[in-house]
């Protein structure tokens, strides 16, 4: 199985790694996740989760491949397939909005590839707001240094608290054929 280059993926380290490019309302916050509330995820057990507020709440890492070790002669040679997951749901008593965006970039900077769907909005009284995944495989040319990867949402009835869309379980991986990783020590 590919590792994950996302680091604190489900919360369990705070914010920490997590750049807040949106904090709105009371803000983004860490929670426990109630028993009623559990779920079997595909990385086994999840006991934390990123809660969002009444206002956009956004945060984002940046995945710098080199510096994760892998050869950048072999990422100028080989395509590269990218898998991105998240995990999200909504609350029983508040609506809310999710959305995320995967940014795959060469070493300029420069986009190669773009994965944003439509933002999706959950309304209790329709919607099962249990645990839902988002997955994404995309395979890009020679080329790639960096990922994005970007989510978040909010609450649809402006509820002080943290009433909006839950994320966690978050995954971003590559898969090159025939790569060889090198660790390298900056």
């Amino acid at each position: 199985m590919a590792r994950n280059l996302l680091k604190n993926p489900n919360g369990d380290e705070g914010m920490a790694f997590w750049k807040l490019t949106k904090n709105g309302g009371n803000g983004w916050k860490v929670e426990n996740m109630p028993e009623d509330h559990r779920y079997n995820f595909f990385a086994g057990a999840v006991s934390k989760y990123f809660a969002t507020s009444f206002e956009l709440c956004l945060k984002t890492q940046e995945i710098d491949l080199v510096a994760e070790g892998y050869d950048p002669r072999v990422l100028d040679t080989q395509k590269v397939t990218v898998t991105v997951q998240d995990w999200y749901s909504g609350r029983t008593d508040c609506g809310c909005t999710y959305k995320v965006k995967v940014n795959l970039l060469d070493k300029n900077r420069k986009i190669l590839e773009v994965f944003s769907p439509a933002e999706v909005s959950l309304d209790p009284a329709i919607h099962n707001c249990s645990w839902r995944q988002v997955t994404h495989t995309v395979t890009v040319n020679p080329g790639l240094r960096y990922i994005t990867f970007e989510h978040g949402g909010k609450d649809n009835k402006r509820w002080q608290g943290w009433y909006g869309v839950r994320v966690t379980g978050s995954s971003v991986t590559v898969d090159l054929e025939n790569a060889i990783l090198i660790m390298h020590s900056y």
